[in-house]
């Protein structure tokens, strides 16, 4: 084996090794459901804002005049308790009332918050909680592997140089056809009849799943960072693991408020439309709490 072709695989064994660790504890906490579910949530948000934070200079030295720092932290913790307590609106209107920290901050604050808050409204929708909180994780956790083993195989083409040097088009398409199939085989698992959907509705958030990690390269690479944290070994930090995720877990709590009693991914163009027409944040304090 050729020296750079050892070079794009060095870094499998680790991230295998972290994998085998984190999935397990990870899929627990989403099976079991409940406060379990909710405090993981609430953890991984605010270690995101720590994270983010930290990336854009923030200190964290505990000194009495370093509040900002402690309100920083306490933002994600006083949203998530919010949605929980059913008061969803006043969820989000923290994220977005987190402008006060500055642009750059709240950018932080609100991709991490809305990206919990999306995850804990998924796991609370009545029947079909588990398995669209499992579709979402599964998608992205596929379109991220195919788009890997991809992209290190047929190599060619750069995506998008300037921004992720290493990510390639032939990976970009694997990812985006190993999260279409994922989502049919998810779908056909929970509803037969919604294999359709599940393809395409899991290639579309393979897609914002891909972006979403583009993003957070074309972050860091503007920060001059390699990698968002060092908590998990062969990824990285929490935002390197989670990026995709922050991007396609909206996009499904979006297109789960269309539909009642069926799974996210069974939306047509008519669920869409009559979503969009009758406002649907308006039931978000009726459905839950």
């Amino acid at each position: 084996m050729s020296q750079s072709r050892q070079k794009n695989w060095h870094d499998l064994r680790l991230r295998l090794i972290s994998a085998a660790i984190i999935f397990p504890v990870a899929l627990l906490c989403i099976i079991v459901g409940g406060p379990i579910f909710d405090i993981m949530i609430l953890l991984v948000t605010i270690g995101m804002v720590h994270e983010g934070a930290t990336m854009l200079g923030q200190r964290w030295q505990v000194t009495r005049t370093n509040w900002r720092a402690a309100l920083l932290l306490a933002w994600p913790a006083v949203a998530i308790v919010a949605a929980l307590r059913g008061e969803w609106r006043a969820a989000l209107g923290v994220a977005f009332v987190g402008f006060i920290f500055g642009p750059a901050l709240w950018a932080v604050l609100a991709v991490a918050i809305i990206g919990g808050l999306s995850l804990l409204w998924l796991r609370h929708v009545p029947q079909f909680g588990l398995a669209s909180v499992l579709f979402v994780i599964c998608v992205v956790i596929a379109s991220d592997s195919f788009a890997y083993l991809s992209g290190r195989i047929f190599g060619g083409p750069k995506l998008a140089p300037s921004i992720s040097p290493g990510k390639t088009r032939s990976g970009a398409l694997g990812g985006l056809l190993g999260a279409g199939l994922t989502g049919a085989v998810v779908a056909y698992a929970v509803s037969p009849p919604t294999v359709l959907g599940g393809f395409v509705w899991g290639a579309l958030l393979g897609i914002s799943a891909q972006c979403g990690d583009l993003t957070e390269s074309a972050v860091k690479r503007r920060l001059g960072l390699k990698d968002s944290g060092r908590l998990i070994p062969g990824h990285g930090g929490l935002l390197d693991r989670f990026d995709g995720l922050l991007a396609a877990a909206p996009l499904a709590a979006i297109l789960s408020l269309a539909v009642i009693g069926r799974p996210f991914w069974s939306d047509g163009p008519a669920d869409l439309v009559h979503a969009l027409v009758s406002v649907p944040v308006a039931i978000l304090p009726a459905n839950f709490g």
